[in-house]
């Protein structure tokens, strides 16, 4: 797909961490200008700081030959009122500050909606590791990691909540979906299994925490 284009330049730093996490190419424009050297695939104006520039190039991006579909308007609530009378320059918008989630939802719905728009695989990532939600693909800075379904879907699992501690019992309940014959074993020998395969230098990723179970990493939302 082509990239989304996004305003400001330089773009809000949690927006970047949703678009990257969903694997989503993106490109920063800081005018209408810099806009009209791209093809997109649709837009993303974060209006959120300073509500009438971003009105005035969601404005800007809808008229004439430019005219970029889907844009989506990230806005405060308390500029919910001021969208009244602009709806023809934007497809949807989000209120700032966003869950990262439903900006991802919202995006991919709008990208989905739109003729000839591919919104792309859904990816996992984490520093050096990618995980291809739909091809149940798995590499670490490039090298494709060589999975069980199992492995797979518990690498997933905890890639996909990083900071999070994780009890062996919920692992379980969560992963394998019922009371494994296997017991809380059955964690632990898969996570040895994930630790060898992502080898010496990126096992660290995947830590024990003594008494409790199991975390993947840091929080991408700590402050």
């Amino acid at each position: 797909m082509q990239p989304l284009l996004i305003w400001p330049a330089p773009p809000p730093p949690d927006l970047v961490r949703v678009l990257d996490l969903a694997g989503l190419p993106w490109a920063a424009c800081a005018t209408e200008t810099d806009a009209r050297a791209g093809v997109w695939s649709g837009a993303v104006v974060a209006a959120d700081d300073d509500a009438e520039a971003g009105f005035s190039m969601a404005r800007s991006l809808r008229r004439g030959d430019l005219a970029v579909a889907p844009l989506l308007l990230l806005v405060r609530g308390t500029h919910l009122g001021d969208l009244d009378g602009r709806h023809d320059t934007f497809d949807d918008f989000c209120v700032a500050p966003f869950h990262p989630a439903e900006l991802e939802a919202r995006l991919r719905h709008l990208l989905a909606a739109e003729p000839g728009v591919e919104a792309g695989p859904e990816i996992v990532e984490y520093e050096p590791l990618v995980l291809n939600l739909e091809t149940y693909q798995a590499s670490i800075e490039g090298r494709p990691l060589d999975l069980t379904y199992m492995e797979y879907e518990l690498l997933k699992f905890l890639a996909s909540n990083p900071g999070r501690v994780f009890t062996r019992e919920t692992l379980l309940s969560r992963v394998w979906g019922y009371e494994y014959y296997g017991g809380a074993r059955t964690v632990d020998v898969h996570i040895r299994r994930l630790r060898a395969k992502l080898g010496e230098e990126h096992a660290g990723l995947i830590q024990t925490v003594r008494s409790v179970g199991y975390k993947f990493g840091e929080s991408r939302w700590n402050a």
